[in-house]
């Protein structure tokens, strides 16, 4: 990179300490800002970009990432590049108890890492054990700079695969082992997805031990909870709703201790969910109070994406295929959907196919229920022949999970974080937060909807590094790294969103490097110019 300095002038500099803007100067020198003023005087040597009636920040820091499976790629960019297009520079990966990392290298269950969703192959640089593997793998190889935190689905199936049991005392302590090891190599937190296979075999005291490490190196614990709606097939159909039973279970495993807890992606799956967000957010608080630092995040979206069982309860998940069409399993699973349907507000008719495989691309973009139709069968033996077709691995677009009202009352939450839950698929439809979730965030900033502008940004910028201990990111501050994002406030406020394209962003800088201009990509760059972004406090 050319020594030269770049003095961008006249922005209005939104600095991440959800203060007012302030008209200024940003002088950019190699990777970072020099300096940040009012005013700074021009010099012969440096190259001068104006600013003036632009915004500009922090770049965006997704919050709740699965891109540490996109970093290992042999060529990234296409994964990252709809992200850069709506501000983000760096990201918090490893979420939902499904990181990259956190197995034994030599373990036989590496297929089973990442949970169905994710896993290695032949476009992967390499598998990465360990935090310290990955940090060292893709440094410089992205074009984005990337934190990663280790998941416990990952470190459970290492050790006993997708077995619903206890783990012996013997494989508890070498699944522990795997996430320290992790966690003193510099990973940000530690991840739960209990809602997705080996997690979900996962008892309270299993679950408790690994808050306890969490707590221990002072990251946060994530959670993809058990259940994110009224009725799931993982409890009893009567009595409490589940997502608050969920919650309960996080409530008891938080006891007693003065740990970091992150609620992830706070949605409310079927219509007849809505009606209990007060309850939840109201166990948030009640964790706070009694010294638990818990939060939570959101996107601006009404549905999310998921595999294609996320609906099946565990014990009909562990049996064979066979098995799972012998007529009392499929008698059970059939009375059990169909209540839950009626309960939930949520049906075949809300699961759109985003892919199942190579030659069933007639299926994509269509609910469950219109397959079903078309195919003369009913939608449980739709559903089952889908799951079949897919290897049980498919992929699902589902809704409603929120309500615009819900959103926007959430994002103005003092204890809320902002985040995709996206990445781009190689095939079948995409997940539309992949293109343009922090755009909408600031349009409805701009209008009223969600948060103030400033308070909005910080949520996506510093209050994201400082949560998982990530250093000199998230500020425009002198002798911060120079991860910036240049907006048109006016632009934003008339984009119209959800057109499968970001709107409103002008440029992007990542580690100095000016890597999205008007539209344009520097590819070159693109190629090393994002960081491995290690916690700082690596030790005990």
């Amino acid at each position: 990179m050319s020594c030269t300095k770049t003095l961008l002038k006249g922005g209005k500099i939104y600095d991440g300490t959800a203060s007012e803007p302030f008209i200024g100067d940003i002088l950019l020198s190699g990777e970072k800002i020099l300096k940040v003023a009012e005013h700074i005087e021009q010099e012969e040597d440096y190259q001068i970009i104006n600013l003036e009636g632009r915004s500009i920040s922090s770049g965006f820091i997704d919050a709740h990432s699965h891109n540490d499976w996109f970093a290992i790629k042999k060529e990234p960019l296409k994964y990252f590049e709809p992200f850069i297009r709506q501000g983000f520079t760096s990201f918090i990966t490893g979420n939902c108890g499904l990181s990259a990392i956190g197995f034994e290298a030599d373990s036989p269950n590496v297929d089973k890492v990442g949970g169905g969703l994710f896993g290695y192959g032949q476009d992967c640089r390499g598998t990465y054990p360990s935090a310290g593997a990955f940090f060292e793998g893709i440094d410089g190889q992205v074009p984005c700079n990337i934190a990663t935190i280790v998941g416990h689905c990952s470190a459970r199936a290492s050790v006993s695969g997708y077995q619903n049991r206890d783990l012996s005392p013997e494989e508890e302590k070498r699944m522990l082992g795997i996430i320290e090891q992790s966690l003193q190599e510099g990973a940000c937190g530690v991840s739960l997805g209990l809602m997705y296979q080996p997690g979900k075999y996962s008892k309270i005291e299993e679950l408790r031990k690994v808050y306890k490490l969490a707590e221990k190196y002072d990251v946060p614990m994530t959670v993809h909870p058990r259940a994110c709606s009224a009725v799931s097939m993982d409890y009893p159909l009567l009595g409490r709703a589940h997502l608050l039973r969920a919650m309960d279970e996080l409530v008891e495993i938080t006891k007693g201790s003065k740990g970091k807890l992150q609620y992830s992606h706070m949605i409310f799956v079927g219509r007849n969910s809505f009606k209990h967000k007060k309850e939840l957010l109201s166990l948030i608080y009640k964790m706070r109070k009694n010294g638990v630092d818990a939060k939570f995040d959101i996107y601006d979206e009404l549905l999310g994406v998921s595999v294609i069982t996320v609906i099946m309860p565990a014990w009909y998940a562990e049996l064979s295929p066979k098995a799972k069409r012998q007529w009392f399993n499929k008698l059970k699973f059939t009375i059990l959907a169909k209540a839950s349907i009626l309960l939930l507000g949520f049906g075949f008719d809300d699961i759109q196919i985003a892919y199942i495989g190579p030659g069933y691309e007639k299926y994509e973009g269509k609910t469950v229920h219109q397959i079903a139709q078309e195919e003369g069968k009913s939608d449980i033996d739709m559903y089952l022949d889908l799951c079949e077709y897919s290897d049980f691995k498919g992929r699902v677009n589902m809704g409603p999970y929120s309500t615009p009202q819900i959103v926007s009352e959430l994002s103005k939450d003092d204890n809320v974080l902002y985040m995709t839950d996206a990445w781009v698929e190689e095939h079948g439809i995409q997940n539309p937060a992949i293109y343009d979730v922090a755009p909408k965030f600031l349009k409805h900033a701009l209008s009223g909807e969600g948060d103030s502008l400033p308070r909005t940004i910080r949520k996506m910028t510093a209050a994201v590094a400082e949560r998982f201990g990530i250093e000199s990111r998230g500020y425009v501050r002198e002798g911060y790294y120079a991860d910036l994002c240049i907006f048109d406030e006016e632009e934003l406020k008339a984009g119209t969103p959800d057109q499968s394209k970001a709107f409103g962003i002008k440029e992007v800088w990542i580690n100095g490097h000016r890597i999205l201009t008007e539209g344009q990509l520097d590819r070159e760059a693109l190629k090393g110019s994002g960081h491995a972004l290690r916690r700082t406090k690596a030790e005990s």
